[in-house]
């Protein structure tokens, strides 16, 4: 048996053998060698610099939310103190509503709160306490737009203002208090504004809404600031109805020893909602920020308002309207944009002199046709004063309402229903409308009508015009009502009386006295379906609501009235009206009424009545006249 060896070659190039001789196994390869690359040559041209790796840039720390909450205890009667003139009135003062049939205080000043009065108290009760108080009855109405007023004016501080109870401004101040030199001077800034207007304010800040409110209304400090992160520990303190509960909830926490914020957080939450509910357990969180509760700022009111600045002063009727009409094209497309129409609108011009001069219209109906607007604006151009001319014109729209736009007929409509479908104007009314303008609801001849109530409106007031509506009674005095005409629709007097009903006078006055002459009676028509006006036989029974010995008469054949002797031509009837037993009416008194419809020879047509069951006897009357 012969031993193998390694190659000589092997030996000499990598050393000793790799492998095990003995057991003949094979010696791994080398790796074959690679070919080097070339050195690169240095470069004769300069070398921009290397770019520095960027850095992450730091994130900035997040803002803290701030929030300011401002109390006004006395806002409505500070705000009328302010409107009269009688800004710190040194005397007790009170605003008294109507509350469940009872009048009662709705605010008060400082003064009459300091002589004991509060609010909720009656007026009775008060004037008993405070002989001097000093009352003028409340105007929400009022109020509630001065309110909104003042959080117009407060946006000047913060982006985000909102309303709360009884007139409080809150404020989500979240990065502004730099821009008043720090929170302090900012909250300072607030009430310094508000002071210079005549109202008494508290503000705080703090990081949520809820605790904000709870130190402006019971921390009893005129400005208070809790530090980010401060809230549960300024608000341990206050009583619970700080966190804008019900006052029957306040009562029941403190009732069961919970008087304090503090109290409350210190009972398991599991407890209290179940003993008191989640609204208590919401607030809770609310103001200690674990649940989110934003400012919701008021929905601004959209503004239809458009100008035109003149290169050089205008003076004559031509040159107005041609500048009316470039912004009543402007005005009107702003209005169909929204869906609204305007009730009234007002054009101001500014004169060279810097005075002012305008018009206002009024409208019957929500308008925005540009042409229909114009024909109501003419004769108030031509009256206007340009003085040395008008360098530059404003139109707004003062007062909106909403107008959706309805798809029309078609370009022509049968002669019954006008000329075209749409708006449409009638002979007084100017220009006739663009007939590719916006379609409007209602027809062409409640649109004449319309124009017409806006014309006679603006010339003599819109609160001198009504119209009469139906109403449910058989009552003559009482089957109609009163209505604005330019608030009112006008009502469907065929549906509202039955079919076949007998027609009713043009003209209803009080019943005025006839007096009968004597002669013989004239053929009258009855009523389909009437009894006819005989004597009943004998023995037979008395009709119901007659007088023992009558029937249901006929019309005199001669009567005078209002200093005339009219003579009977014809009549119809009788038609019997009973008194309603829910009104008691004293011209009803008599009970009930047979009417009569008569023509005479001389002309009028009259609606008579008598009543059988009258104690004096049948006396006539007549209570209307017909066409």
């Amino acid at each position: 048996m012969t031993t193998q060896r390694p190659l000589p070659h092997l030996e000499a190039l990598g050393g000793p053998a790799q492998g095990n001789p003995a057991q003949g196994s094979p010696a791994p390869r080398r790796p074959a060698r690679t070919a080097r690359a070339p050195a690169a040559q240095p470069s004769l041209k300069p070398q921009p610099p290397p770019r520095p790796t960027p850095r992450p840039t730091p994130r900035p720390p997040s803002m803290p939310r701030r929030v300011i909450a401002v109390a006004l205890p006395h806002l409505a009667a500070e705000q009328r103190l302010r409107r009269e003139g009688l800004s710190g009135l040194a005397v007790p003062f009170a605003l008294a509503g109507q509350d469940g049939g009872a009048l009662r205080l709705t605010s008060l000043n400082a003064v009459a709160e300091a002589a004991g009065l509060a609010r909720g108290m009656g007026l009775a009760d008060a004037r008993a306490i405070c002989p001097r108080l000093l009352t003028r009855p409340a105007e929400p109405e009022r109020h509630a737009a001065f309110a909104a007023a003042l959080a117009r004016w407060a946006e000047r501080f913060a982006p985000l203002v909102g309303q709360g109870a009884a007139g409080a401004l809150v404020l989500d101040a979240t990065g502004c208090a730099h821009l008043f030199g720090g929170e302090g001077a900012m909250l300072e800034a607030i009430l310094g504004g508000l002071a210079a207007h005549g109202l008494t304010a508290r503000a705080a800040m703090a990081d949520t809404k809820g605790a904000a409110w709870a130190l402006a209304h019971f921390g009893g400090d005129r400005l208070a600031i809790a530090a980010p992160g401060s809230a549960r520990a300024r608000l341990a303190d206050l009583p619970v109805a700080a966190l804008r509960l019900a006052p029957d909830e306040a009562a029941a926490l403190a009732a069961t020893g919970l008087a304090t914020i503090g109290d409350m957080a210190g009972v398991q939450r599991a407890q209290l909602a179940r003993r008191f509910g989640l609204t208590v357990m919401r607030r809770l969180d609310q103001a200690f920020g674990a649940e989110p509760e934003p400012v919701a700022p008021a929905r601004a009111v959209p503004r239809f308002a458009t100008r035109l600045t003149l290169p050089e002063p205008i003076g004559l009727v031509s040159d107005l309207v041609a500048g009316l009409d470039r912004l009543l094209e402007r005005l009107c497309a702003a209005l169909e944009a929204e869906q609204q129409g305007a009730r009234a609108l007002r054009l101001t011009a500014r004169r060279v002199d810097g005075a002012d001069t305008g018009a206002v219209i009024r409208l019957a109906r929500p308008l925005r046709d540009p042409m229909r607007l114009r024909a109501l604006f003419q004769p108030k151009i031509e009256a206007l004063d340009a003085g040395f001319g008008i360098d530059a014109l404003r139109l707004e729209a003062t007062r909106t309402e909403p107008l959706r736009p309805r798809q029309s007929s078609g370009p022509a409509s049968s002669p019954a229903s006008g000329p075209a479908s749409g708006p449409a104007s009638g002979p007084a009314s100017g220009p006739a409308p663009n007939p590719s303008g916006p379609q409007f609801a209602g027809t062409s001849a409640e649109d004449r009508l319309a124009d017409l109530l806006s014309r006679i409106g603006n010339r003599i007031g819109f609160e001198n015009l009504a119209r009469y509506l139906p109403a449910e009674s058989h009552i003559p005095e009482r089957a109609f009502t009163v209505a604005a005409a330019a608030w009112s629709d006008p009502g469907d007097w065929r549906a509202a009386r039955s079919p076949g009903a007998p027609p009713r006078p043009i003209t209803l006055f009080a019943p005025e006295p006839v007096f009968a002459e004597p002669e013989a009676p004239s053929p009258v028509t009855q009523a389909p379906g009437a009894p006819a006006p005989s004597t009943p036989a004998p023995g037979a029974p008395a009709p119901d609501n007659a007088r023992p010995a009558g029937t249901r008469l006929p019309p005199p054949a001669r009567f005078r009235w209002r200093g005339r002797s009219l003579t009977l031509a014809a009549a119809e009837g009788p038609e019997r009206l009973a008194p309603e037993w829910w009104w008691d009416d004293p011209a009803w008194a008599a009970g009930v009424r047979d009417y009569w419809r008569i023509a005479t020879a001389e002309g009028p047509r009259l609606w008579l009545f008598h009543t059988p069951a009258s104690p004096a006897g049948p006396a006539w009357h007549v209570h209307g006249a017909f066409a």
